[in-house]
């Protein structure tokens, strides 16, 4: 493991040990020992550094409880591409809505509800209309299934308590790549739903479109899904550019 660390401090000495730390672990798992040796810092600082950076994600264990760089990372970099996401979700949007005549939305999670972060709306007739901005449950709705349906075993486990969908219909929308909504979320309202993938996979976002029940039907994934999903994938690759880049 590389011993050497660039010598300019910031002036605030625990963020710089924090730094150390993670810059180490950086080229693979560490013991203890091994990040004692690679930073330099006393082994009780060692330990007590890595240990506050693993109570906030940022760093964990791996199956030989050596530290490793944690998930929240990952977390960040996805919020970090949000821009380009929704710079890039409104002409995907607007394609959308043109190509099914339904509104579309795109979602993101926050905490334990999702938020409408960027819309197309369908210009006239019966439309389901969600501003961007609006707050909705995650108990309900496709595009909820979809935001909790590859999430971890125990946050999915604690996001079914209450919710208007099943373990078995969670696993169906991770099979087929979509999840629909017939009356879930509102009473005469459908949806269809798809992931929206960060460079490392995760899923960052739903796309979504919606209307009343009577025009898109009792399976509107069987029409719209493949459509959705193209969508979906589209946006995916916009924030897998961005990271290259």
């Amino acid at each position: 493991m590389d011993s050497s660390f660039e010598n300019d401090s910031s002036g605030v000495g625990v963020i710089d040990k924090a730094a150390m730390v993670m810059s180490a672990l950086e080229s693979g798992p560490a013991t203890l020992a091994q990040l004692v040796s690679a930073t330099h810092l006393a082994r009780p600082t060692a330990h007590r550094i890595a240990v506050a950076l693993e109570f906030h994600r940022l760093v964990t264990r791996d199956s030989q409880g050596r530290f490793i760089l944690g998930p929240r990372l990952t977390e960040l970099a996805s919020a970090a591409g949000e821009d380009h996401l929704l710079a890039a979700a409104g002409p995907v949007l607007a394609a959308l809505r043109d190509k099914t005549h339904e509104s579309a939305q795109l979602y993101r999670r926050q905490g334990d509800v999702r938020i409408c972060v960027a819309n197309a709306e369908r210009p006239i007739g019966l439309r389901d209309s969600i501003p961007v901005g609006a707050t909705m449950s995650m108990q309900g709705g496709s595009a909820a299934q979809v935001l909790l349906a590859w999430e971890e075993p125990d946050r999915l486990h604690r996001g079914l308590v209450g919710a208007r969908f099943t373990a078995t219909m969670l696993s169906a929308v991770r099979r087929r790549g979509w999840a629909q909504s017939v009356g879930e979320r509102e009473p005469g309202v459908a949806s269809v739903s798809a992931p929206v993938r960060g460079p490392g996979g995760k899923v960052v976002a739903a796309i979504s479109i919606s209307g009343p029940i009577e025009r898109m039907g009792r399976q509107p994934g069987r029409v719209h899904g493949h459509v959705v999903m193209a969508a979906a994938r589209r946006l995916s690759e916009v924030l897998s550019d961005a990271s290259i880049g």
